[in-house]
């Protein structure tokens, strides 16, 4: 696999050159893809992203472009003034208005995934983006499974134990809904903050590909 900085930095560079050849920005609301920890939400974005030609952002890309400041100055740029303008201003006002925890790593996180969705035709796989991006440019999905499902999934796929299995199940899962709660205010299971949920319990990876690329059609 290609180290993530290498990702990143041919994403920006196709960046700079649609910017440079002034081209439209893609259409397509931008799939934000929460998932409950061991329900196969990653293979998931995967078979969506290679169904609709979309560049996949997953949290690791989304963190190393968030919290290097070179990089997330060179992926904001990739804008041009009236886009980097927008979102600077679209950040401040939603922070004020929803009363968000205003700190330098939330402004960052908003303003690189803020980019992503204006330049479109992309899955973002975590960090909060379904509370991030606009109505208009989005299309929210959750991914979950029943526990031992879970847990069982992760022990396959890590080659752990299901005891091993199930502490890195519930830890994982407790982080994300701190992360979610401090800086969004909201539960992050709660269905109403998406637009389709989706149980690989029951669901094959491929079977919810294929819901969610017939939902955002």
């Amino acid at each position: 696999m290609k180290a993530i900085q290498q990702i990143i930095e041919e994403q920006v560079r196709r960046w700079e050159i649609l910017r440079k050849e002034k081209a439209e920005a893609k259409t397509m609301p931008v799939i934000t893809l929460s998932r409950e920890p061991g329900s196969g939400g990653r293979p998931v974005a995967q078979a969506v992203a290679d169904r609709l030609g979309l560049d996949l952002f997953d949290n690791k890309i989304i963190n190393a472009m968030a919290q290097n400041a070179d990089t997330s100055t060179r992926v904001i740029r990739t804008l041009d003034e009236r886009g980097v303008s927008m979102i600077e201003d679209w950040v401040s006002a939603a922070i004020s208005e929803r009363h968000l925890w205003p700190d330098e790593v939330l402004h960052v996180l908003m303003k690189v995934v803020g980019t992503i969705g204006r330049h479109g035709g992309a899955i973002i796989v975590g960090r909060g983006a379904n509370f991030i991006l606009p109505p208009e440019s989005r299309f929210r999905v959750r991914i979950i499974a029943p526990l031992e499902r879970r847990i069982s999934r992760v022990a396959e796929t890590y080659g752990v134990s299901q005891n091993d299995a199930k502490r890195r199940v519930l830890r994982t899962e407790s982080d994300r809904k701190a992360f979610v709660r401090k800086y969004f205010h909201s539960d992050i299971g709660d269905p109403n903050h998406y637009d389709m949920v989706l149980n690989t319990g029951t669901l094959s990876i491929e079977s919810a590909a294929a819901a969610i690329c017939a939902g955002v059609g």
